[in-house]
């Protein structure tokens, strides 16, 4: 586990350059969870370390393969000075957790939801996982084990979060790049939804 985590670590050094600052959370029964945070210009980056030491396992499987199986960590990209999302770290350790706390997957299209803004005052508690590839490329690790994914975290309003449910995430993001959303505004709006 802490040579997956030495690559992921130097992947994503080399995508985002070098954290400004890291926090870490353990919890109770699980591995610890890192939470760095990187500038870009105005955009502050925060990504998991952690989620990939181990494969997410399918919650109706009676033994989890430790080492087949999906891995990932966790990005969020919010524009930065705007509102206090440095208080997002352990919110966002609480998701890259999930897979070890509640047996999830967590893969493109998924909702995750805290139940909880994901900092004070945040319009948002819950987020859309997009797909990987693009801000940081996945890492492929020696066979037989699945590479590590690089998940980007759209954060999604409440009314955001029941529209997908409804429609699905294709439609939530058609609509919110029909409208020209800045998904990366801490401070934005649910997009129009009628």
């Amino acid at each position: 586990m802490a040579e997956i985590l030495a690559l992921v670590e130097a992947r994503l050094r080399s995508a985002l350059g070098e954290p400004d600052s890291r926090a870490d959370v353990t919890f109770l029964g699980t591995d610890r969870i890192e939470v760095l945070r990187f500038l870009d210009g105005g955009i502050v980056r925060y990504a998991t370390l952690g989620m990939s030491g181990a494969p997410m396992a399918d919650p109706t499987s009676p033994l989890a393969d430790p080492v087949q199986g999906p891995r990932a960590e966790l990005v969020l990209s919010v524009r930065g000075g705007l509102a206090a999302t440095d208080q997002v770290l352990r919110p966002l350790a609480v998701l890259a957790a999930s897979p070890q706390v509640e047996g999830l997957i967590v893969a493109p299209g998924a909702s995750l939801d805290l139940g909880e803004p994901l900092w004070a005052g945040a319009p948002f508690t819950s987020v859309l996982v997009a797909e990987s590839g693009g801000l940081v490329e996945d890492l492929e690790l020696d066979e037989p084990m699945d590479p590590v994914r690089f998940l980007p975290l759209l954060p999604m309003t409440r009314n955001e979060a029941a529209w997908k449910r409804v429609r699905g995430a294709q439609e939530l993001q058609e609509r919110w790049l029909t409208h020209g959303t800045d998904l990366r505004d801490p401070l934005r709006t649910s997009v129009p939804l009628d």
